[in-house]
């Protein structure tokens, strides 16, 4: 697996806490009139990072595991919506959900430094996106990972856009 991918992999829990600080305080269940043009999926600030946790536990723990272990396992996608209203994000301890964030990235890290030149070739069909590799769901992982830091972001600008008279 390349360095930069992993890096960026590891580094994305300071990262993201750091775009949520972006998020000034009292808007973090704050949500757009539209959500046209967000690079994320449509979640409030905080609602992103339960996401974020659900995704990698929920998600990406079990898609390296499966793909481990079975022959080339069918791996389903994850109802986030679902998730946000079962797990009442909307209630949830931004300063929680981030250590949960860094436990379970800290967790998918050890995993992938266990992984053998030959396992990063296992396939899977990942819902969506078709037959892949291992080393093809990470870079899934990194990519979402940047598509939420994006999302952060765009939300802190429509926020300061709403604030503009």
């Amino acid at each position: 697996m390349d360095s930069a991918t992993l890096d960026a992999l590891a580094g994305f829990p300071d990262q993201l806490e750091a775009h949520y600080r972006a998020i000034p305080d009292g808007f973090e269940l704050w949500t757009p009139s539209s959500w046209t043009g967000c690079p994320s999926e449509p979640y409030s600030a905080l609602e992103q990072l339960c996401h974020i946790r659900d995704i990698e536990i929920d998600g990406y723990h079990v898609r390296f595991v499966r793909t481990l272990k079975e022959d080339r396992p069918f791996l389903p996608g994850v109802d986030g919506d679902r998730l946000k209203v079962l797990r009442s994000y909307s209630e949830s301890f931004a300063p929680d959900v981030l250590d949960d964030i860094r436990q379970a990235r800290e967790e998918t890290l050890v995993l992938l430094a266990t992984v053998s030149a030959e396992q990063w070739r296992r396939t899977c069909d990942f819902e969506d996106y078709g037959v892949t590799t291992l080393r093809g769901l990470v870079h899934y992982l990194c990519s979402h990972d940047q598509q939420h830091l994006a999302g952060l972001q765009w939300l802190a600008g429509k926020i300061e856009s709403s604030t503009v008279e």
